[in-house]
């Protein structure tokens, strides 16, 4: 692609403030179509060429915005993964797995592309070809973590954007190739690769973060398997047995695999790690650290399947995570923070290998404060936006209640919900879960459907959240590994 004659004098200034990725987000359905097709045109291009965009980022007002600044023909970048109309889209349902592909910062210097200091269709934004208009781009502002972190003077600048003529080929799409997709030799020629089903091994793990309300509220009192108890207590068993079930699945031949990495952060006021005992303090641990590093038993009961059907048995259990219930805070953004700290690092670790995303499982009973509704919707987005090879991670919400009110399981819609506010807030801070998990689903809902699920319920009672714990920990484990 022929360069701009003064070239070079963009990049000084990329290399002055450490600029060496653009970016573009997308939804992970529409990488098939970038590969087989070569590479990202606009969207007036793929009108233009019958290209089919299955999830676009844009929307109708955005074309016409697009129009008026005519912008149709232009590929837009951006300089952050934190992109505030990804979150806008994802929110919409315009897309559901994002994903961000990393651009070479060559298409700058290309003699056709122009450079806007905020969003390239605001009424008071500078478009330019030249240099000049590259130098108004408010370096400073870009490089910030997000847009929060910016006066509102600052904001806008965010934003700013550079715009590709056309197209942009798969070699400037740095990271192409670390999403399961063979690319071949030719272009026309694709091996889809399905998400959301990589196998578990050694060598590619998976992750779970059990997040657990421990706020005062969890004291109030419940019952599970005959026994009285807080709900404290009873989560605490219920993620307990969750996690030695995925130790147990991880034993082989007398070998601890290491097949998961497991977290689980409490929250009240405050967030931090729920392991007890020797873990205490830890984030990830192990499944063999887990076997022998147990906190205590106890004898506890337990509905069995036996020859005469269900029958509740008092069996021993091991315990690494203990109830708590005491602050009148429940700080979930805090959790959500703490989470995204672990996750951040676990996917640059794994950043090159197809791994089964991570699974986030949040257990509440009640109603968050602390924040707001949209800071809590953008922390959950900025979650759900984080993805392996294989798939976007798993944020599933799921509030627990003593009282016997009507549930609201794995929706398909937001019709379900009835309009009640709380279950639309825990919709739209949850996960749009693959078709894979859709037979359990079934089983549990009592109905089948080919839609995909919402991984959020309210009102759940102890024996569902069960179920719902079962459901959301994938067994796909490699028989070979």
């Amino acid at each position: 692609m022929e360069k701009k004659s003064n070239w070079q004098e963009f990049k000084a200034i990329l290399d002055q403030y450490g600029i060496t990725k653009l970016y573009h987000f997308t939804d992970r359905s529409n990488l098939e179509s970038i590969i087989k097709e070569g590479g990202l045109y606009s969207w007036m291009d793929c009108d233009k060429k019958g290209i089919k965009i299955t999830k676009p980022g844009g929307e109708a007002l955005s074309r016409s915005l697009d129009y008026r600044h005519n912008l149709q023909e232009y590929v837009r970048v951006s300089f952050t993964t934190q992109h505030p109309m990804m979150y806008v889209a994802m929110q919409e349902g315009r897309i559901s797995n994002p994903v961000i592909l990393e651009i070479d910062p060559e298409v700058i210097y290309w003699k056709s592309s122009k450079y806007a200091d905020s969003n390239a269709t605001r009424n008071d934004v500078c478009v330019g070809e030249g240099l000049d208009a590259f130098k108004k781009i408010h370096f400073n502002s870009v490089k910030a973590r997000t847009h929060f972190d910016l006066t509102d003077e600052e904001k806008p600048y965010f934003q700013a954007e550079i715009l590709v003529k056309n197209f942009i080929p798969l070699e400037c799409i740095k990271n192409i190739t670390n999403f399961g997709i063979p690319i071949p030799s030719m272009p026309k020629v694709l091996q889809s690769k399905i998400p959301y089903t990589a196998q578990i091994t050694r060598n590619t793990p998976t992750a779970f973060i059990f997040l657990i309300d421990q706020s005062v509220s969890m004291r109030r009192t419940t019952s599970l398997n005959g026994e009285t108890m807080s709900l404290a207590e009873a989560v605490a068993r219920i993620v307990n047995h969750q996690i030695n079930e995925l130790v147990l699945r991880c034993v082989k031949m007398g070998d601890t695999r290491h097949y998961y990495d497991i977290a689980v952060i409490g929250y009240g006021e405050k967030a931090y790690s729920g392991w007890q005992g020797e873990l205490e303090g830890r984030d990830f641990v192990s499944p063999e650290e887990l076997k022998n590093h147990p906190y205590t038993k106890i004898v506890t009961r337990r509905e069995t399947r036996t020859r005469k059907g269900l029958q509740i048995k008092e069996v021993e259990q091991v315990q690494w995570v203990s109830a708590r219930h005491n602050g009148s805070w429940t700080h979930v953004h805090k959790a959500f923070e703490k989470a995204k700290t672990l996750l951040g690092s676990w996917l640059a670790e794994h950043h090159e290998h197809d791994c089964y995303p991570p699974t986030i499982i949040n257990v509440t009973d009640g109603v968050f404060n602390g924040t707001t509704r949209e800071n809590l919707i953008q922390q959950a987005n900025e979650l759900k936006a984080m993805f392996t090879n294989d798939g976007n991670i798993l944020l599933w919400n799921i509030h627990i209640t003593p009282d016997r009110l009507e549930q609201i399981l794995l929706p398909i819609s937001k019709e379900e919900l009835k309009a009640d506010k709380y279950s639309e807030l825990l919709y739209d801070m949850s996960s749009l879960l693959p078709e894979r998990y859709n037979r359990p689903i079934s089983d549990l809902r009592g109905d089948n459907t080919n839609e995909r699920h919402v991984a959020m319920a309210t009102n759940t009672d102890l024996s569902t959240l069960i179920q719902l714990m079962d459901i959301g920990t994938p067994t796909n484990i490699s028989q070979k590994q």
